[in-house]
C-alpha cells in the first residue's frame, strides 16, 4: 500500500451498511484489483451475538433477500429471519383495508424481520479473517482532510490514514458529513416513533399489520418467538407521555389503537423514542467521497424502506466501482453511480414520504380519500401488485 493511500477504500462506519459494502467489494474482486478496505468502527459490529427480547430489528424486503443471496449471506441470515407472508393495511374507524399475500405475488415471503444484532453478526462472520479487510476497531475518525489524490483521515488516537476513496456510512448524525460542509435538507414530520417489542396473545402467523390512526401510523411486524416489533408514531408531546407510562397503561393504550387482531397484548419490552424527519444530503458524491446509508437519506420508518434502499445503493456503488478501470474516487465514476440510483432513490423516498403524509393528516375529505384508496387498492389487482412491488423493494427492478 502506497503511503498516499492509493488503492485504499476507507469506510467510516462498520455497521450494516458499511459491512455490506465491504462484503460486496470483496465478492466482486477488490482483492484482485489490489484494493484494501479499511473498516473504521467504534464498536465491533455483530461480535458476540446474544438473543434478547428487546433486540432492535429491521424489515428486510424480498429484494434485499435476493441481494444477500447473491452475496452468499442469506443462509446465515435466514436462521433468525421471520418471514412476512401477509400484510394487512387498515385505517382505524374504517372498514376498508388492503391485504397483500406472498403467494399472490409468487414469492415465499413479502419480506423478513431480522434482529439488527444478528444481521451484524452474520456480516462480521463473513468478513472475519478475510484478506483485504483492514479492521480499525475500535476507532473513530476525528477529522478528514481532502487532498489531491484522496483524503487524509485522523483517527482518535492521533494516527493518520490516507485513502483514495472515503465512504461515509456513519449514520444520520454523521459528524464527518457536517465537518466536510455537506448540507442536509431536514423536513420534520412533527412525530416521534416509539419502538418496542411486544408479545401478543395470539400467534402472528407471519402477518404484518400497518394501522393508520388520526394521531399517526403504527406497524406491528412478526418477529421470532412469536414476538412483534412495534413502530408507533405519535405527535411529539403524546409520544413523551406514552413513553413515561408503566407497562400496563401503555399496553392498554396500544390495545385501543390497534385492536384485537392478535388478541390481548401481554407484554411490552423496553421503549425507545426517535423524533422523525425526512433527511436528504444535498451532496452524495464528491471527488474521492461517497455518502451512504442514513448519512445520505433518512426515511420515515413506517414504510420500512430505509435500510433496503441503502443496501441497493451499496450494491450499485460496488458494481460501478468494480466495472470501471478508472482510478478510485474519480468524480465521473461516482456521478455515474449516483445517476444510476437516482430513480430508485426518488421513487422510494417519494413513496415513503407520500404514504406517511397521506395517513398523518385529518384535513376535511382526506379521510374519505384514504378510505376509498384502500378499498380500490384491495379490489384492483394491478394497483395492488404495484403497491406490493414497492413494499418488496422491487419497484425499479425488471
Amino acid at each position: 500500500m502506497a503511503a498516499d493511500g492509493k488503492g485504499r477504500i476507507a469506510i467510516v462506519g462498520g455497521g450494516l451498511v458499511g459491512a455490506s459494502l465491504a462484503l460486496a467489494l470483496l465478492q466482486g474482486g477488490a482483492r484482485e484489483r489490489g484494493w484494501t478496505i479499511s473498516l473504521i468502527e467504534p464498536h465491533a459490529p455483530g461480535d458476540g451475538f446474544q438473543p434478547s427480547y428487546d433486540a432492535r430489528c429491521s424489515a428486510l424486503s424480498f429484494g434485499t433477500r435476493l441481494i444477500y443471496e447473491d452475496l452468499g449471506l442469506w443462509p446465515a441470515i435466514a436462521g433468525r429471519a421471520e418471514p412476512i407472508t401477509r400484510i394487512h393495511v387498515s385505517e382505524r374507524g374504517r372498514f376498508g383495508a388492503t391485504r397483500l399475500a406472498a403467494d399472490e405475488e409468487g414469492v415465499p415471503a413479502l419480506g423478513y424481520v431480522v434482529e439488527n444484532a444478528w444481521l451484524g453478526h452474520c456480516l462480521w462472520q463473513a468478513l472475519h479473517g478475510e484478506a483485504g479487510i483492514d479492521w480499525r476497531c475500535p476507532a473513530r475518525v476525528s477529522a478528514a482532510q481532502a487532498r489531491t489524490s484522496g483524503y487524509r483521515l485522523t483517527l482518535d488516537d492521533g494516527s493518520p490514514l490516507d485513502c483514495e476513496l472515503l465512504v461515509l456510512a456513519d449514520g444520520g448524525r454523521s459528524d464527518l458529513r457536517r465537518q466536510l460542509g455537506i448540507h442536509v435538507r431536514r423536513t420534520p414530520y412533527g412525530q416521534t416513533a416509539l419502538i418496542a417489542n411486544v408479545t401478543p396473545g395470539e400467534a402472528h402467523r407471519g402477518e404484518a399489520f400497518e394501522r393508520f390512526t388520526s394521531d399517526g401510523p403504527m406497524a406491528l411486524l412478526p418477529l421470532a418467538d412469536d414476538r412483534c416489533a412495534l413502530v408507533w408514531t405519535r405527535p411529539d408531546a403524546d409520544a413523551a407521555r406514552l413513553a413515561a407510562l408503566d407497562e400496563r397503561a401503555f399496553l392498554a393504550e396500544l390495545q385501543r389503537a390497534f385492536g384485537y387482531r392478535l388478541g390481548a397484548l401481554r407484554r411490552v419490552g423496553a421503549r425507545h423514542s426517535y423524533p422523525l424527519a425526512l433527511l436528504e444530503a444535498e451532496e452524495q458524491v464528491r471527488r474521492h467521497l461517497v455518502v451512504l446509508g442514513n448519512a445520505a437519506h433518512g426515511l420515515h420508518p413506517i414504510a420500512g424502506q430505509g435500510y433496503n434502499l441503502s443496501l441497493r445503493d451499496v450494491m450499485a456503488l460496488a458494481e460501478t466501482l468494480l466495472q470501471d478501470d478508472a482510478a478510485l474516487g474519480e468524480l465521473g465514476v461516482l456521478q455515474r453511480y449516483l445517476a444510476g440510483q437516482r430513480l430508485d432513490q426518488t421513487l422510494t423516498v417519494g413513496f415513503s414520504d407520500r404514504v406517511t403524509r397521506l395517513f398523518s393528516h385529518e384535513r376535511a375529505g382526506l379521510s374519505d380519500v384514504r378510505h376509498l384508496g384502500l378499498l380500490a387498492l384491495d379490489l384492483l389487482p394491478p394497483a395492488k401488485h404495484w403497491f406490493a412491488r414497492q413494499a418488496m423493494g422491487l419497484g425499479t427492478r425488471p
